[in-house]
This record gives structure tokens, C-alpha cells and sequence, in this order.
């Protein structure tokens, strides 16, 4: 196909993309919300709560991440750090992992993330969740929460995986002739 039409037929299908975009959003503003209980996670401070987690905030995004020992999870989360700003003057925003919370400080000040993260290490809440599949492994995902007065709903959430809406990396590299082929992420890219 030549180059005109081909980028004739992918405006269509992004545009395609965009309306399947909008029904989602249709889908997601009629979910009842899930009641959760409110959980205990540690922090280099001490213990905290979900509930304490919003800060002054209505809405909080929390991340489920598999840690340190995964690239793609690292790799989201640099991307994270890019766009933390933007998104925790809308809502809080936080990064779970089972690391503990000297590991998660070790590896976010190496990365030089900036956004809060807590550990789930010795909890339910990633499997209540959804985040951890049947063989013990953790799933890395995010799961968005609203304070209703002093109740804790779950309103929506999201598996991660390679191609994924929430790396803008993937969708650079679809753009490349060979897409991103057998490209995978590593924790550092020093010189071969």
C-alpha cells in the first residue's frame, strides 16, 4: 500500500479507535463502584492506610507494580515520573509493590522517581484486587479509588501488559516499520 493511503486507512482507524474510546468512557461512568476495606501498607515512615493515602484528594490512583525485579514495571514508572505532577494536581497518585519500603527507596532514588510509593508485602490487597494471578505472581496494573465519606470504593482498573494505553513508549515504537519487534525494556540501555 502506498504511503498516502495507508496513512489514509490508519486516520480511520485511529479515528475508529477514538469513538471505541468514547464508549468506554460511556461503560465507565455507569460501573457501581466496588467497596474496599481499608488496607494497611508500609512506608518508610511507619504503617499507613488506604484511606490515608488520597491526602486531601477525592480520587486516588494506585499503581500495582511487580518491583523491582521487573523490567516492564520500571519501565512504567519512569514514565510515571514524566507525567506525576500533571496527574497528582487531579487526584493522588501511588506506587505498590511487594518490595519492601528500603528496596522501593534504594530503586526510586536510583530512577529518580519522585511519586510516593508504599509495599503490599505481608497483605491481601494485591490478590483482593486482582493483582496477583493464580500461580503467586504479582500483576502489574492500576486500580482507581474514591473516598465516599469515610467509605473506600474501587471505581475502575486496569491490567498492564506490553502495547498497553499507559506507555506512550509502545505506541512510538508501532510506529516504527517493524513495530517493536522483539524490543524489550531493561533497566539500563549503556552502550553494547
Amino acid at each position: 500500500m502506498n504511503y498516502v493511503d495507508a496513512k489514509k486507512r490508519l486516520d480511520e482507524l485511529r479515528q475508529r479507535i477514538a469513538q471505541t474510546r468514547e464508549e468506554m468512557r460511556s461503560v465507565q461512568a455507569s460501573v457501581e463502584p466496588q467497596a474496599t476495606q481499608n488496607y494497611r501498607f508500609a512506608t518508610s515512615a511507619g504503617e499507613v492506610r488506604l484511606s490515608e493515602l488520597f491526602g486531601s484528594k477525592k480520587d486516588l490512583f494506585l499503581i500495582h507494580n511487580m518491583g523491582a525485579s521487573c523490567p516492564y514495571c520500571t519501565l512504567w514508572a519512569d514514565g510515571y515520573n514524566g507525567i506525576y505532577h500533571h496527574l497528582a494536581d487531579r487526584a493522588a497518585f501511588v506506587v505498590s509493590s511487594p518490595d519492601s519500603p528500603e528496596a522501593q527507596q534504594r530503586f526510586a532514588k536510583a530512577r529518580g522517581w519522585r511519586f510516593p510509593m508504599v509495599s503490599h508485602a505481608g497483605t491481601r490487597f494485591a490478590e483482593d484486587m486482582g493483582y496477583r494471578s493464580v500461580n503467586g505472581n504479582w500483576l502489574p496494573g492500576v486500580s482507581v479509588f474514591q473516598r465516599e465519606g469515610d467509605r473506600i470504593v474501587r471505581v475502575s482498573d486496569s491490567g498492564f501488559g506490553p502495547g498497553d494505553d499507559f506507555c506512550s513508549l509502545w505506541h512510538f515504537l508501532e510506529l516504527l516499520p517493524g513495530g517493536r519487534g522483539n524490543w524489550t525494556p531493561r533497566f539500563s540501555y549503556e552502550a553494547r
